[in-house]
């Protein structure tokens, strides 16, 4: 046995491991396929309409056709791009992202049928699993960086550069919500870690780490609403805008590869992993936790965590990218650090038997204490406590509370020239036009109008300007 590592991979030879890797592919590739039709028929129920439902039962088919198409459209070449780079980013992409399943374990050992072989489910392990789960998601950025710079186009690179602030951004609040797991198992080593969740599942202790690797993980896989890095209304796709065929397919299924893999860790870090639910955990002597029975409720939670994938884009709207970017440093990354600093002292107290470690009373207390938490977070930064003043004289991203609605005819700041740049924009929120001519002219009229004042008021005579 691998020291630090619960699963026994003492019988697996050369051509297990090989199999195993070939099943997770295969795996993957399958689900890849299931998750786009899962999530074109569930947002279309959402928006009341059919979805998929033409090419096989239920429309089954449909994302085996999208893949035929892509295979089989023309393959164009950007001029301009370095070819190497642009054939090689997308292989990036892809390679790491089938990399993290090597160490998520799909169940306990397992009794191959028809042999006497009893292996893990669980291609491998070992004693730092999950930074090695992390350190794949790092390089796996790098695909995407490279396929925009390669391009030699304007509008990939900016997808590539918003995607790098936005992945580094993002992969630190993850890590910090992971380290409150390292500390309440012990280990850093997957197999170990859902061993560690016999009594109680890690998400409800560590609810606020749960709630901010929610977060993370939607916005580490560019899904909405944190899809900037190919935001179509103004990048035009992003860092895939100059692939087609199968090159752009390879991103596509990173993509939701990566979707499974945050699922998959989340699974295992936090919902107790391959073990039942606590109503059929308890069903005679933890029998559904043997066998091949655990691989089942792996994929019922797997698959909830898709859900929400697509439920949150079914619902909320594209951030603004500084919102975004905000959002991640100053609330997400905040809320992680001060997490584990009360989860620290909490384990302090447990470790000194202050709260009766033994008798379960540390596990009510760090329960308690998470919701508090959590809820004091929500309580903090609750919706209309701040408004955002976007206006250049504030700063971009500053936060002010809002005062009360100044009379546009006797506000005297602020005042926007709607002409600069010689196009006529419209003023932003707290904004107004300038001094109207005609309005002076007549004398005893404010010095500053209503944005909506573009003309004259309904008693006004209009009056011809002279020449």
């Amino acid at each position: 046995m691998i020291p630090g590592v619960a699963a026994n991979f003492s019988q697996d030879t050369i051509w297990v491991s090989v199999v195993k890797a070939v099943l997770i592919v295969v795996f993957l590739l399958l689900s890849v396929l299931v998750a786009i039709w899962f999530e074109r028929k569930v947002v279309a129920r959402m928006q009341v309409r059919p979805g998929p439902n033409v090419h096989g039962p239920f429309g089954l088919l449909q994302s085996l056709a999208d893949a035929m198409k892509l295979l089989l459209k023309e393959d164009v070449n950007v001029t301009a791009a370095d070819r190497v780079v642009y054939l090689l980013a997308p292989m990036v992409s892809v390679f790491c992202a089938l990399l993290v399943f090597a160490v998520v374990p799909f169940g306990p050992e397992v009794t191959v049928p028809f042999t006497d072989l009893t292996t893990p489910a669980q291609l491998t392990d070992f004693p730092v699993a999950v930074l090695y789960v992390l350190a794949c998601a790092s390089v796996g950025v790098y695909g995407i960086v490279l396929g925009g710079w390669s391009s030699g186009s304007t509008y990939p690179l900016l997808g590539a550069v918003r995607s790098t602030a936005q992945v580094i951004s993002y992969e630190l609040a993850m890590g910090l919500s992971l380290v409150s797991v390292f500390v309440m198992a012990g280990s850093m080593s997957t197999s170990s870690i859902v061993e560690s969740q016999t009594r109680l599942w890690w998400f409800l202790p560590l609810l606020p780490a749960f709630a901010v690797y929610v977060v993370s993980m939607i916005g580490e896989t560019n899904r909405l609403p944190f899809d900037l890095p190919e935001a179509e209304g103004e990048l035009v796709s992003g860092y895939m805008t100059e692939y087609s065929s199968m090159k752009f397919a390879w991103f596509f299924l990173a993509e939701y590869i990566n979707m499974l893999n945050v699922s998959a860790i989340a699974t295992t870090l936090f919902l107790g992993g391959w073990r039942a639910p606590w109503p059929l955990s308890a069903v005679g002597d933890g029998v559904l936790n043997t066998g091949w029975w655990p691989v089942l409720w792996f994929l019922a939670k797997l698959w909830a965590l898709m859900f929400v994938f697509v439920w949150v884009r079914g619902t909320l709207l594209r951030l603004r990218y500084d919102q975004f970017m905000v959002f991640g440093w100053k609330v997400l990354i905040p809320v992680a650090l001060a997490w584990v600093v009360v989860l620290s002292v909490v384990q302090w107290l447990r470790g000194a038997d202050v709260v009766g470690a033994g008798t379960g009373g540390g596990e009510l207390l760090l329960t308690a204490v998470a919701v508090a938490f959590l809820a004091l977070v929500v309580a903090v930064l609750r919706p209309g406590r701040a408004r955002r003043r976007p206006d250049a004289a504030l700063g971009v991203g500053r936060t002010e509370h809002a005062p009360p609605t100044p009379d546009p005819f006797v506000a005297r700041s602020r005042v926007l020239d709607p002409f600069a740049g010689g196009y006529p924009v419209p003023p932003l929120p707290g904004q107004h036009l300038p001094p109207s001519p005609r309005a002076a002219r007549r004398g005893g009229a404010p010095d500053v109008v209503d944005p909506g004042d573009a003309g004259p008021r309904p008693d006004e005579p209009v009056q011809e300007e002279s020449r």
